[in-house]
């Protein structure tokens, strides 16, 4: 299978926080927040797979700046890693000021997804080829992020985490 580029998975969902998807203080509620993380981040598993894919796990979400009634709100998500048959998706989270167009960081997440067939079993997905710094740096920390995942869920032994050993080595 031929490497693709984060870009080839680029997502780009912009949409407007309507009243009916605030809280009573106006902002935005997290769980509408994480369904347009999901349908950006499905969207980029599957430019870069060409497959059907289910979301496995959301492996991380920062909400680190409320988004208010009104706002404009991107989602970006690119595939940061490919493994066998699984993607870890990488999500930035952009809000608008309403006055100077300004684009500010409001939140990130991390999600991965597993390409399927169409009875449910996993298949192969194309590896990922990274281009930029940024780009370079989530690749490698996705690595180390998924063999602490399987440390955690008692799938591997802490001694076989080569990339988290590495972490704590001189």
């Amino acid at each position: 299978m031929e490497a693709k580029t984060p870009y080839q998975s680029r997502t780009i969902i912009t949409d407007l926080v309507l009243p009916s998807e605030t809280n009573p203080i106006g902002n935005m509620f997290g769980g509408e927040l994480l369904a347009r993380m999901d349908r950006a981040a499905s969207i980029s598993a599957r430019r870069h797979s060409r497959r059907i894919v289910v979301t496995a796990s959301v492996n991380h979400v920062a909400f680190n700046k409320m988004i208010p009634l009104g706002s404009v709100v991107t989602v970006e998500s690119h595939v940061s890693r490919a493994f066998k048959s699984s993607m870890e998706v990488y999500m930035d989270v952009w809000i608008e000021d309403r006055e100077s167009g300004m684009r500010s960081k409001a939140n990130e997440a991390i999600y991965t997804f597993v390409a399927v067939d169409e009875m449910g079993n996993p298949v192969p997905v194309p590896p990922l080829k990274p281009e930029t710094q940024l780009e370079r740096e989530r690749y490698d920390a996705a690595l180390r992020r998924k063999q602490l995942s399987l440390v955690l869920a008692g799938k591997m032994k802490p001694k076989d985490a080569t990339e988290l050993k590495a972490l704590f080595e001189e």
